[in-house]
């Protein structure tokens, strides 16, 4: 392989992995409006921010899913709970805000 292919190959990885970067940026919006709107329905009835029943689910479905994928299932996991503490903090904020309490982060 000359170096001129070696480039042109890492460029196309490089384009790939931009592509991925971006539509991970967007999946993890639409998530967070999602997990938003959660949040003001919690508020709303007086839920607790926290379901810790609900993540230990997800943790171990997204472990399941990232065996079969064939990613590491740790990394899937510190992955979560890192997408999971900052949901619980959002929750938190907008419960404090919907009881007149604005706490802030």
């Amino acid at each position: 392989m000359t170096t001129t292919d070696v480039k042109q190959k890492l460029a196309e990885y490089r384009q790939s992995i931009d592509n991925v970067d971006a539509a991970l940026v967007h999946m993890l919006a639409e998530r967070f409006r999602c997990t938003k709107a959660v949040g003001v329905l919690k508020a709303t009835h007086d839920l607790p921010p926290a379901d810790p029943a609900r993540e230990e689910y997800q943790i171990e479905r997204l472990r399941r899913l990232a065996k079969d994928a064939n990613l590491d299932p740790d990394f899937a996991e510190k992955f979560l709970n890192f997408i999971i503490k900052e949901v619980i903090r959002h929750h938190e904020a907008i419960a404090a805000e919907h009881n007149g309490t604005e706490k802030t982060a």
